[in-house]
């Protein structure tokens, strides 16, 4: 009898154990899953499979790793915050578009640095128009009108707009066909002012402008309330350990997802090559992997009514994702011998200006509607049209 109820006892714990790790850490174990997937058709030899695996697995464990950051966001205050979860998801994307641009030195050099400069400005693209537009569109349907710290989305816009004009330089230099040499040192010379830039937005919000980044009044009566609620409920693992562990778990997330993007760079460039995809496209795909965690992360905080932070997070990891990426991307391709032209096509840099004008426009007054939102996601579907018919 006793050994009865001791086996039941141990088939209920190991029940009680999966159904723990699938309902509460889904992204996690999946995750891992198609990470081993990823390997095995890897070395099995099918590029479709082992593509397709990469892909979800890193989608899934960046969504972790967007997670985990976000319970260290929540013990810091705005924006240092949200900056945890854009430079967490920057970090993947550096990785990916860096080992698929170790690809450019054979014969398809120049399509590998295509789709690297197409998934730059497509994440900035997704970041603007699908993060934003959606996040504004779900929480306008459901709130009517959402408030926000118009300083912030103010000062984001000029961020944005003057970058898109300095990533202008080396086509209009091309258009004028000066040679590739010139090119080259104008694409230098643009990445390292894109990182002083950055250096002064990084002071200007973590130092003497703080107050434009954090929320309103409302925003910070619901978060008071949501952290009372996560503190009294929540059994999630990473809400219960040190900060300095949860570093060291995303961190080792990243490592695991740089496995899966050699993965992505070796058979999913020979993939797009079969099939003839053009580089914009294959850029934008790439980005929607790497942003997939930033819009679930936006999405859930409109819904909560916390649109301070899905501005903080669509429109900070635009800025971050073009003013690191850019410069992080240029200094390590040098280093390995590579040389990256920052020569973005105008038809990228022109629907990028078109995206930071229209959310000028709607971000003003430091209220959103769904209308705005549409507004957006509208703009975003055009360029898909563009882009497939180009």
């Amino acid at each position: 009898m006793d050994d009865s109820s001791s086996s039941l006892s141990d088939q209920s714990s190991s029940s009680s154990w999966r159904r723990c790790l699938f309902n509460d850490y889904w992204d996690l174990s999946w995750g891992l899953i198609f990470a081993a997937l990823s390997v095995f058709w890897h070395f099995y030899g099918n590029i479709i499979l082992s593509s397709i695996s990469a892909a979800v697995g890193i989608s899934f464990i960046s969504l972790t790793v967007s997670k985990v950051a976000e319970v260290l966001a929540h013990r810091l205050k705005e924006p240092y915050g949200t900056y945890v979860i854009t430079i967490s998801s920057v970090t993947v994307e550096i990785l990916l578009l860096f080992i698929i641009l170790l690809k450019s030195t054979g014969t398809d050099s120049f399509t590998i640095q295509e789709t690297v400069k197409g998934t730059i400005i497509a994440a900035v693209l997704v970041d603007i128009n699908v993060l934003l537009g959606l996040s504004v569109f779900l929480g306008g349907l459901s709130f009517k009108e959402q408030a926000h710290n118009e300083d912030s989305s103010r000062s984001y816009t000029i961020i944005l707009f003057v970058t898109g004009v300095i990533l202008l330089i080396p086509s209009i230099l091309q258009l004028n066909d000066r040679p590739e040499e010139v090119i080259l040192q104008a694409s230098t010379l643009i990445a390292i002012l894109l990182a002083i830039f950055y250096l002064a937005i990084l002071i200007f919000q973590t130092r003497t402008h703080i107050h434009f980044f954090q929320p309103t009044f409302r925003s910070r009566i619901l978060a008071i309330k949501k952290k009372q609620n996560r503190e009294e409920e929540s059994d999630y693992f990473f809400e219960k350990v040190s900060t300095p562990i949860n570093l060291l778990v995303i961190f080792s997330l990243i490592a695991l997802v740089g496995i899966m993007a050699e993965v992505m760079a070796q058979d999913g460039l020979e993939l797009l090559n079969q099939m003839s995809i053009p580089p914009l496209v294959g850029g934008l795909l790439i980005a929607i992997v790497a942003v997939a965690p930033e819009l679930f992360t936006a999405i859930k905080a409109a819904k909560n009514d916390e649109m301070q932070r899905v501005v903080n997070i669509a429109m900070g990891a635009c800025t971050i994702s073009i003013l690191i990426t850019v410069p992080i991307l240029f200094a390590l391709a040098k280093i390995s011998g590579i040389d990256f032209i920052l020569d973005f096509s105008l038809l990228e840099i022109g629907v990028f200006l078109a995206s930071v004008i229209l959310s000028m426009r709607t971000t003003e007054d430091g209220e959103t509607n769904y209308l705005q939102g549409l507004a957006h996601i509208i703009l975003f579907i055009a360029y898909l049209i563009i882009i497939g018919l180009f």
